[in-house]
Order: C-alpha cells, then structure tokens, then sequence
C-alpha cells in the first residue's frame, strides 16, 4: 500500500532533481571537480610519432599522478600525435584527457597487451577456455575516474586480431579496448573509439558510469565486434553516442552459466537515450546472451537504429552446469521512441520456459523492415504491454496498457531516487 501511495504521488507530482524533471537515471549527473594538478604525456618520454612504442611513458605518467589522488587528482594530457602503445592502467581521481588530433593507438603486437585471469562471472575467456588478453586501457577498483577529450581517438588497430580470431590463431580470449572492473563514478565522453579487437567499452562490477557524447565504429566486416558493454552493473547512463559495429551495438550482460550464477550481481538500473545504432550481423540493442545474473530496470529512448540485422534481441540459454532450478531473470524493460530504418528483424524475444521475460513495454515503435517476412517480431515465453509499435508486435506483447508501462516506468525513477 505504501508503495501505491508513493507512485500515486508521483504520478501527480513531477519528480525533481536539480531543479529539472527526472526520467531516468541520465538525469543523474555525475559531478567531477577540476584537477588541480596535469601533465603532458610528452614530459615522460612519448613520442607521437606511431611508430614508437610508448607504454613505459604511460605507465610511468600515471604512477606520477597517482601521488596526486589526495590532493584533487590529476590530468594525463595527450596532445596532437598517434601514440602507439600496448596497456596500461588508470588510477583513480585521474582524468585522461585527448586532444583533438590526438590519436592513442594499439600495439598490433599481442605481447604488448598482456595476459590476464578470466573474470569471475564467466570463469573462462569468451571465446576461449583459460585466460584472456588484457584490455588496452584499462581500470580496477578505482573510483572518481575520467576519459575524455576535445573528440580525440583511442584506435585498436583491431584488424589484426580479426583476421586472428577468423583463422582461430588465437590462444586467448580477444582484448577489449577500454574496461573498468569493480569501479565507481566513471565518465567516459567526447571522444571517438575505433576498430577495437572485441569490445570498446566494458564496464563490469561497477556503479555510476555515465558514457557521453562519444562515437564507436567497426567495419561491418569486423566479426563479433561489439560497442558498449554493461556487465553486471547498475546505474548505467548512455547517451548522445553514435555507434556502428560488426555484431552488437550495445549489450546488456551479467556473467556465464554457474559462474555468473556464483557470482549472482546483475545489470540494473541503466538509460540509454539519444543514440544512433547500426549493427551488421547482431543487434542494435541486445539484452544477453550471457546474463545468468539477471537485468532488470532498463529505460531505452529516443534512438534511431539502422541497417541492422535485428533491431532488438532478448537472449538466453538454459545450458548451466551449476544449478539445474537456477535461472536467469529479464525484467522491467522499457523501450519507447524509437525508430528504425533498414531492420531485418525487428525483434527476437525468445525467453525460456522455466523463467520467461517479464515486464516488457513498448510504446511509440516504428521500424521500417527490409525483409518481407511475414513474422519481423519472433516470440516465445514473453509477456508485456505495447502501444503504436510498428510493425505490429507478436500476440504476447499486445497488451495495450500504457498505465502499466507508465507505472513501471516510476518505479524506475523511485528507485534512482532511492539509491
């Protein structure tokens, strides 16, 4: 009852904060105070010129500034120039800040990514038993962290590791190119990410990540290429970004089989708003498949998805080793505004009996398919609301409860407001 009366207050009184309307969790602006203190990555030796490596500097600058973290942090400055080099690791209440014209490329030779343990919610590589490649920039445990730029590039150079992984010459898992693990209060806005390895952006194990105003490709012919990441996060914001790759454009994750099942941390409360999707072979928005620790509470609005294989896809399996009653949960997810051009399959929602998605709302949908299949949504153990989608959604998403939907929706921004 007191529940009722709170989102029947809501309701009737426009939920503030900062003095504007709340609808999501992008309305909570992550506030991060000026570096007193930067350096240019010059002082330490770089030299930008894309041929010399430039690892030492790198990590030699951010131990630098890592004596700074007490005193209001720091700025890595990378001014104009390709700046090769291998990974290397940030360090909290620091800024990495690109200049326009600023380019930091990745080492095309393996042995300068690194190898590391696979992380806990999955329990092996990806791609491959055992270990996997360490990311190009990376961050762990860390908090109060910024990349970003006057629209500078961090470049993968991951053709290499394409044509690697097509020839399965590889040993491990492919790199990524930026991932935080187990971190807080990360930004990641105003610059451009390009031909990453596997992912561009993983966040997993982390809390407050707003990803800004930055643009991601990958040719279409990149396989399994992949934009943003949410993995086994919450309070997730995305938004004012353009993203075009090989396989997904965002998706949702929360760990493999009993091991995500083990590590049982989900991906909750995310926005995503105002972005430009393409995906080649995968799908715009995808929502798995590796999610054997749930995602629920998803606001999805105002984008525009083109020339993709599947607009929108909800995966998941029952393949799990470690608990034959354990089951992944889908829940409360609210897609709305949203529009499509060149879609194959508009939607792929295809849930599992034993724990079927849940929740699912739709409203103000148009996607202009380019196949003539008879069925462009494709359904089975779903249930929901919808309201002026197009094409029309399967039978069990054709409720026509904006109140639901709406309800739903203010239970989300309650429990931003909470939290």
């Amino acid at each position: 009852m007191a529940v009722a009366l709170l989102l029947l207050w809501a309701l009737c009184n426009a939920i503030r904060v900062n003095g504007e309307e709340s609808n999501g969790q992008c309305d909570h602006k992550l506030k991060f105070n000026p570096r007193p203190h930067s350096v240019s990555i010059q002082e330490f030796g770089a030299i930008g010129d894309g041929k010399t490596l430039n690892t030492i500097a790198f990590r030699n600058a951010i131990f630098y500034l890592k004596s700074f973290a007490d005193k209001g942090g720091a700025q890595l400055y990378v001014p104009p120039g390709q700046w090769l080099t291998g990974s290397f690791n940030l360090t909290s209440h620091l800024t990495l800040f690109l200049e326009k014209d600023a380019i930091i490329l990745g080492s095309q030779d393996p042995s300068h990514w690194g190898i590391v343990e696979p992380l806990p919610s999955y329990g092996r590589g990806i791609e491959l038993p055992g270990r996997r490649y360490r990311s190009l920039v990376n961050g762990y445990m860390l908090r109060d962290v910024v990349i970003t730029g006057d629209n500078g590039t961090i470049d993968g150079q991951g053709s290499v590791w394409w044509e690697w992984f097509t020839s399965h010459s590889l040993n491990y898992t492919r790199p990524h190119l930026v991932e935080f693990v187990s971190s807080e209060y990360v930004l990641v806005s105003n610059i451009s990410l390009l031909n990453a390895p596997a992912y561009n952006i993983h966040p997993v194990y982390c809390s407050n990540v707003h990803i800004h105003n930055i643009s991601v490709y990958a040719p279409p012919e990149s396989p399994y290429t992949v934009g943003i990441v949410p993995d086994s996060s919450d309070n997730i914001c995305i938004e004012d970004c353009n993203i075009s790759m090989g396989h997904d454009a965002i998706a949702f994750k929360s760990g493999w089989d009993e091991y995500g099942i083990a590590y049982g941390r989900p991906t909750t409360i995310a926005h995503v708003r105002r972005v430009d999707l393409r995906s080649s072979t995968g799908s715009s928005l995808a929502f798995g498949s590796e999610m054997s620790g749930g995602i629920s509470d998803i606001l999805v609005e105002e984008v525009h998805l083109y020339d993709s294989l599947t607009g929108i896809e909800f995966r998941t399996t029952t393949d799990d080793k470690f608990d034959p009653d354990a089951f992944p949960v889908l829940e409360k997810i609210t897609l709305q505004n949203i529009i499509g051009t060149n879609i194959t399959i508009a939607g792929n929602f295809k849930g599992i009996e034993e724990s079927p998605f849940t929740f699912i709302c739709l409203s103000n949908i148009s996607l202009s398919i380019n196949s003539t299949s008879l069925s462009p949504w494709q359904c089975s153990y779903v249930s929901g609301f919808s309201e002026s989608v197009f094409p029309e959604p399967c039978p069990e998403l054709m409720n026509s409860s904006t109140s639901s939907c709406g309800i739903l929706m203010l239970e989300l921004q309650f429990y931003n407001i909470i939290l």
